[in-house]
């Protein structure tokens, strides 16, 4: 697996509507048809995201997709269109590469993935490219739309270029290359996307990036529903806040354990260090930190530096005039998250009789804590999480990054009709009319497989 490059396939385009939809949209568009198409899917995590502080995660690749047709061309010029009216075209040089850090535009993420492959290989002479996005995941609904954008535009540009890279540089590099446009997120969305096989979600482990195939129960299906509350996580700075509140909590925690604080900059670190098991770390974390929220001189004073060393040498820029942090309350929650993560996984191994209700007790919980403790849910999720449960779900909670986006629901299988037909009426068909339709999704998913470059038979 840690070798493997992605996937080719030959495929007939003529026998699949949405490529042939796409070679006829290219052709129409440039004039010329696509000399090839890749693929890199979306994704939901089960139990929550936590790769930012080093641990491991659970998520699976769903069947909804980034699709690019693509053709190389002999000039330096990159064309980009989308199939989605909504996002303009965008040309630019191959070989001047400019992201906006202030406005997460989509060509932005395309650019993302081309720079990311570029840098790596030290190339100033990119050839150009014609390329047309075709995407069919809910976008800003935390199924990671824009990652699987960024890791296409890197295997894009990886085959226009003739090179290899095995599937795990490949994520590597594309979380590396996704913070050109300012999220400081971990590497869960790409290696996913990457490392995805057909009927199986993925632990992820990091440092190094490896995965682990988790055989999900027969009798369950993975349900997603949108609460079409969207959230940009490049465009806001909560998620970035969360990053920096654990960032300080774990240099916090070293400090306390008289650790060299300085050069930690994740909680998986201290308890690395510690060489302790995460319920010792969530034992440590009441001792250490207080639960009332920290201030940026309290902070200071805790670790014998000025505000100025903590602005310019610890915080990111989009957090240096956040004023209060809660650091004892998302420690508790990344550490309890990570031990869920491991017990998701002991009991799928162990498969008891009673694992869909032991798993969907661990999703519930996962809910409360981010709920609670981490606070990245939001009034629809809250609703949206309680109805599924209402009728059916054995687990259900937030995924994505949180503040809007969707929940994962865990159902059985023979609930799943009544399941859907009753969410849809409780949520989405509001006498208020509140909820703009081309937002509203609610679909079952299965296990899908990673990025592939599709060559036409």
């Amino acid at each position: 697996m840690a070798t493997e490059s992605p996937a080719t396939r030959r495929v007939q385009v003529a026998e699949h509507p949405r490529l042939l939809k796409l070679k006829e949209m290219f052709n129409s568009k440039f004039g010329s048809i696509p000399k090839f198409y890749v693929r890199a899917p979306g994704r939901v995590n089960i139990i929550e995201h936590i790769d930012y502080c080093g641990y491991s995660v659970l998520p699976m690749a769903v069947e909804q997709d980034v699709l690019i047709a693509v053709e190389p061309v002999k000039t330096y010029a990159l064309q980009l269109a989308n199939t989605n009216p909504l996002y303009p075209d965008f040309s630019t040089s191959a070989n001047n590469i400019q992201i906006d850090k202030t406005k997460p535009l989509w060509h932005n993420y395309f650019l993302c993935g081309l720079k990311g492959i570029q840098e790596h290989f030290g190339l100033s002479n990119l050839t150009g490219m014609n390329c047309l996005v075709d995407g069919n995941i809910p976008p800003s609904s935390g199924l990671s739309s824009s990652s699987a954008l960024v890791c296409c535009a890197g295997l894009v540009t990886l085959t226009v270029l003739g090179r290899n890279l095995s599937k795990v540089e490949l994520a590597e590099i594309c979380a590396k290359s996704e913070r050109y446009i300012g999220t400081e997120g971990g590497g869960m969305d790409q290696s996913i996307s990457f490392l995805a096989e057909e009927g199986t979600a993925k632990l992820i482990e990091f440092s190094p990036l490896r995965a682990t195939d988790v055989k999900l129960p027969s009798g369950a299906v993975f349900v997603i529903a949108n609460s079409c509350v969207e959230m940009n996580k490049a465009a806001t700075s909560h998620f970035n806040i969360r990053v920096m509140e654990c960032r300080l909590a774990a240099k916090l925690l070293a400090k306390y354990k008289s650790l060299q604080w300085d050069k930690v900059l994740r909680l998986e670190e201290v308890q690395a260090k510690l060489g302790i098991s995460l319920e010792e770390m969530l034992l440590v974390t009441e001792d250490a930190l207080h639960p009332e929220p920290y201030n940026p001189e309290e902070i200071c004073r805790c670790l014998g530096i000025s505000l100025e060393e903590l602005r310019t040498q610890i915080l990111s820029p989009n957090t240096q005039d956040v004023l209060i942090f809660k650091l004892y309350q998302r420690a508790k929650h990344v550490y309890s998250e990570a031990a869920r993560v491991l017990q998701f996984k002991k009991i799928c191994e162990e498969a008891p009789e009673n694992m869909v209700q032991l798993l969907g007790e661990l999703m519930n919980q996962s809910h409360m804590s981010c709920r609670d403790m981490y606070e990245c849910s939001c009034p629809e999720l809250d609703q949206l999480v309680d109805i599924c449960r209402k009728f059916g779900a054995q687990g259900s909670r937030l995924t994505g990054a949180g503040w809007g986006g969707c929940t994962v629901s865990m159902v059985p299988a023979d609930k799943l009709p009544s399941f859907l037909a009753n969410v849809h009426k409780a949520y989405y068909q509001r006498s208020d009319g509140s909820l703009a339709p081309e937002k509203q999704s609610l679909f079952a998913t299965k296990p899908g497989g990673g990025a592939l470059v599709l060559l036409e038979a």
